[in-house]
């Protein structure tokens, strides 16, 4: 991989590989809502560290409280004795050496350095145990948090509406925020440690400021050229980390691809294997070449902090052997500011090197709670208006909605109609038309932009959501598939209630999948999922008999089927129809989406529409008539439909008398 960079720690200007090229059409691009953050990590510096600290701690602190108050309390006071229990150790320590270097015999001196000895040992032991329950009591809030962080952040997710969904910007923040659940999670530990070195920092500069005032700026001296150099490699890495994070997912994509069980047969019969093996190496050692290059800088960064810090460190000896020279300090107290030095600079190091981490994982915490507060403002309303108990019709009167998008065209312009309830209504069009657009209104997966969707003469806009949904039951032929056992994916159309065998049975019954799930490995109980222990996977007809089962077990008052037919056999298809015929003769309201016009035949009522407009109603002898006024566009298509079917071919008797193409016409139109 070539590169064009006029320093030497640039990872953005990486030149996209033959393989992304190639695989991806260029250099992989696409924003994750990483970027916003790059600016604000890399300003970050020793001063603003400072700063941020407080408010990263009490971040961490309100997670950690939501999620076990016990475990943080333990947490927060194991480490304030900690701290404590080391400056207790260094004066001790202070007061040993006393002892040891004064005068008399060997035997004196160990005896007056005995009480001292006893509360150092007391002191590193008491500093183990409540290291030990700081340990414990991180491992309990680590999990937690991250869970309280997840569920937050899918609580709100899962419950805004479907347009927010839809909305690029919205769905960018949705993704940066994902990470934070896992951040929420590592800033436990961050904060323990930054806790922990702290205190110590705090407990060693204020023995040092006991013993001699001066030591304290030799403390600063010694670390900050380590503090640099952290900081240094810190941003060089997370620059690096974000230009190449989609270079990344597409390596791990490609891996997941060889081992993937939809992609197997192919990868087997057109011999892929090598091909996508070639350039995952390729793309592999294209980040192999950033990562030396990352620790070639990191090498030379830490050189020359080194050498700074070995100056420091050099003069701060200097000054305690000038102290000690002089008789300005006792020899007792030099070898305890040796300690306190050594421990004071290895904390304030570890202190800015888990600040830094603190920092870059509070960045993807605050999208978290960016997106709560995003989704909050776009959620789903609770309450309204309530339904009308015994529903008589819906009628849309001139809805007009346009999806979002810069290039977004009108879906619905104007559109009016009338659903009887109890009857079987058919809304056939070209693709694009608007009859789904139509269908997510009345479900109220959308609201209209203009005009009205009335249930009786209740506004759907003004309805209780809850309650509408509660009412609609719906299959489309892109229904989702779960990879669940095959009991759930039924029951899962009315998942607030009790699963129960009798209504399972039913709806197995009305979708005709019987004999499908009797003859599953484990019945209602096979996972349909391929890839998984005992996992089972199914054709698209017998998935689609699953999809028919899900919408009858929700037993919605408004049965919505899109295309119910299209991988069902003839027969299946036919007794499908007298299935929908049977539950609308009993008052259920049926609305059903399909290209296949014979099969609007059932239907009590039709509206074709088209651009956006009902253009067409009436029952399927209406539209077909040349005496009824209008475009004329369903009898056009359905005239075209015919035609496939009517082709001349060679008239090849069957068993009940009927020419192959006379048959092949019946079961297409009919």
């Amino acid at each position: 991989m070539t590169r064009q960079s006029s320093r030497p720690d640039d990872a953005s200007s990486a030149e996209p590989s033959e393989s992304e090229r190639l695989l991806f059409g260029g250099p992989l691009r696409y924003d994750l809502g990483w970027n916003k953050h790059q600016d604000a990590f890399l300003h970050l510096g020793l001063r603003s560290m400072v700063t941020r600290l407080p408010h990263l701690l009490v971040t961490t602190g309100q997670l950690a409280w939501q999620a076990d108050k016990h475990a943080l309390r333990l947490v927060a006071c194991a480490e304030i004795g900690r701290g404590i229990s080391q400056a207790i150790g260094l004066i001790a320590v202070n007061r040993i050496l006393g002892h040891i270097l004064a005068g008399g015999t060997t035997s004196e001196r160990l005896t007056e350095a005995g009480p001292a000895l006893a509360v150092a040992a007391s002191a590193a032991l008491v500093g183990a145990v409540l290291r030990a329950l700081s340990t414990a009591g991180t491992g309990q809030l680590e999990p937690k948090v991250e869970r309280v962080a997840t569920e937050r952040y899918l609580a709100h997710t899962a419950n805004v509406e479907l347009e927010a969904v839809e909305d690029d910007e919205f769905h960018k923040l949705l993704d940066s925020a994902q990470y934070g659940a896992g951040s929420a999670r590592r800033m436990v530990k961050y904060a323990q440690n930054v806790i922990n070195a702290l205190i110590s920092l705090i407990a060693a500069a204020g023995v040092l400021g006991i013993l001699h005032p001066a030591l304290l700026p030799l403390l600063v001296a010694m670390t900050l050229p380590s503090a640099w150099a952290t900081l240094s490699v810190a941003r060089r890495r997370y620059m690096s980390f974000h230009a190449w994070l989609q270079h990344s997912r597409a390596g791990q994509l490609i891996s997941r691809l060889l081992i993937s069980t939809e992609a197997a047969p192919e990868i087997r019969v057109h011999n892929v294997g090598p091909f996508l093996l070639h350039h995952f190496r390729a793309m592999s050692q294209s980040q192999e070449g950033e990562q030396d290059r990352l620790a070639r800088l990191a090498a030379r960064t830490g050189l020359i902090a080194a050498g700074w810090t070995g100056l420091a460190t050099a003069a701060a000896y200097a000054t305690l052997g000038g102290l000690l020279w002089t008789g300005a300090m006792a020899l007792s107290v030099g070898g305890t500011a040796v300690l306190a030095i050594r421990t004071g600079s290895s904390s304030l190091e570890s202190l800015v090197n888990q600040v830094g981490f603190m920092h870059e994982e509070s960045m993807f915490v605050g999208d978290l709670y960016e997106l709560c507060d995003e989704a909050t403002k776009r959620a789903i309303p609770i309450g309204g208006l309530p339904l009308p108990k015994k529903l008589k019709q819906i009628t849309f009167e001139d809805v007009t909605f346009t999806y979002q998008g810069k290039d977004a065209k009108r879906a619905l312009d104007g559109a009016s109609l009338t659903i009887p309830t109890g009857k079987i209504v058919a809304l056939v069009g070209e693709n694009g038309s608007g009859k789904t657009t139509l269908i997510k209104l009345l479900c109220g997966l959308y609201q209209p932009d203009s005009g009205r969707i009335l249930w009786n003469d209740v506004d759907a806009a003004q309805a209780d959501r809850q309650e509408l949904v509660s009412r609609v039951a719906a299959v489309g032929q892109d229904f989702y598939r779960w990879p669940f056992t095959a009991a759930v994916n039924i029951a899962i159309g009315r998942p607030e209630t009790a699963m129960t065998d009798d209504r399972l049975e039913l709806a197995a019954r009305y979708a005709g999948a019987e004999e499908l799930i009797s003859e599953l490995p484990g019945g209602w109980k096979t996972l349909l999922a391929r890839g998984y222990k005992g996992g089972h996977q199914l054709s698209g007809g017998q998935w689609q008999r699953l999809g028919l089962g899900r919408a009858h077990y929700r037993q919605g008052e408004i049965l919505i089927v899109d295309e119910p037919t299209s991988a069902l056999d003839a027969k299946a298809e036919q007794e499908l129809f007298e299935k929908i015929r049977i539950l609308a003769d009993a008052g259920q309201t049926i609305i059903l989406i399909t290209h296949r016009l014979g099969s609007v035949r059932a239907a009590d009522f039709i509206h074709v529409l088209d651009h956006g407009r009902v253009v067409e109603s009436g029952t399927f002898t209406d539209l077909l008539s040349d005496e009824v006024d209008g475009p004329k566009i369903f009898r056009g298509l359905y005239q075209l439909q015919a035609a496939q079917y009517a082709t001349e071919a060679p008239a090849v008797p069957s068993q009940n008398g009927h020419s192959q193409a006379q048959g092949s016409a019946k079961s297409g139109l009919q």
